[in-house]
């Protein structure tokens, strides 16, 4: 007969090695997890419960108002306004995804000085955004409020005969923000094109290798061998570019300040919340924006799903089912 195995008492088991290694794990856990809930959730609860109310900065006397703050942001149209801007961002990051992705299959070809052309791309984002803002607003002008339109763009273009524009004209709020979507997508693609080299560096040379016995042309290679092999960076890329293009601050910020047309959402948060002092309303905001990028997140998760994980997935519904017939059987 075997003998019972005696139950330990959890003095004994803590100090066995499973013991040990989970109080280690718990106790270099725990400051993390009390920095995260201290400045990321409690917060986030705050906000949350700040957008049904009423207050200002300080929180004296707050209100609850209900929903009136985020009928506000629908139906105001100095607030609703600022999604319109958002979309010359969208539009923007789309296209700075393609030539993103252009450009890195051009460097990982065989091609001269590629590390030279990576390290030039790359800079860009190695700058700080109020840097490359104060740029480039000396790009398009000249001086500080009231702007000038005699920048250094102008003066190249009088070199070649051709009439200055007006690059910060506050009745062309179209040609306002595609000058900034250009800013934008000069210092963020070179973080792109990196990311996208490391993908595609990272496909197995056989299968260039069976796609060039089997005659593909370079467009065909790239449709079912790259595209695939990438598809998961790309879904990454391109929700951090939305996420991007729907929180846009310090470039149209330090340039035009939010005037001209271009105010973006956060800049309206800001402004709503220490300019105006209603906190409530901008909380709300907040609140907005972030239901934003999670519900763009979960679509974007849904159309890049990977083939693989579907079949696993379908495989363990079989499964389940199997089981299930075998139990009530």
């Amino acid at each position: 007969m075997f003998e019972k195995k005696q139950k330990r008492s959890f003095k004994e088991w803590f100090h066995t090695y499973e013991g040990q290694k989970l109080y280690v794990s718990a106790l270099f856990l725990l400051v993390p997890l009390v920095l995260l809930l201290t400045f990321t959730f409690v917060p986030a609860f705050n906000m949350i419960t700040y957008s049904f109310q009423e207050r200002d900065q300080f929180g004296v006397d707050p209100q609850f108002v209900g929903f009136d703050n985020y009928k506000t942001i629908f139906t105001n149209p100095d607030y609703f306004i600022t999604f319109k801007n958002s979309l010359y961002y969208l539009v923007g990051s789309v296209v700075q995804q393609i030539v993103a992705l252009l450009l890195a299959s051009i460097l990982c070809s065989e091609i001269r000085a590629k590390g030279f052309f990576k390290g030039v791309l790359f800079f860009p984002y190695l700058m700080n955004g109020v840097a490359v803002s104060i740029i480039f607003l000396r790009f398009f002008t000249k001086g500080n409020p009231p702007l000038t339109q005699e920048g250094t763009l102008n003066s190249v273009l009088q070199m070649f005969g051709i009439d200055p524009v007006r690059w910060m004209d506050a009745a062309n709020p179209v040609l306002v923000n595609c000058c900034l979507v250009f800013v934008s997508i000069w210092r963020y693609i070179g973080f792109d094109i990196i990311m996208y080299i490391g993908a595609i560096q990272s496909i197995s040379p056989d299968l260039y290798e069976a796609c060039d016995l089997d005659g593909a042309n370079p467009f065909q290679r790239f449709r079912y061998i790259v595209f695939p092999s990438i598809k998961p960076i790309i879904s990454l890329q391109l929700i951090l570019a939305v996420k991007g293009a729907i929180s846009v601050f310090e470039i149209p910020y330090i340039i035009t300040g939010g005037n001209y047309g271009t105010s973006t959402f956060v800049i309206k948060t800001i402004e709503t919340a220490f300019k105006k002092k209603q906190v409530g309303l901008a909380s709300a905001m907040a609140v907005v924006l972030l239901i934003i990028i999670i519900i763009v997140t979960l679509v974007q998760k849904f159309m890049f799903r990977d083939e693989s994980e579907v079949e696993a997935r379908e495989s363990a519904k079989k499964k389940r089912l199997k089981m299930s017939e075998k139990g009530a059987a």
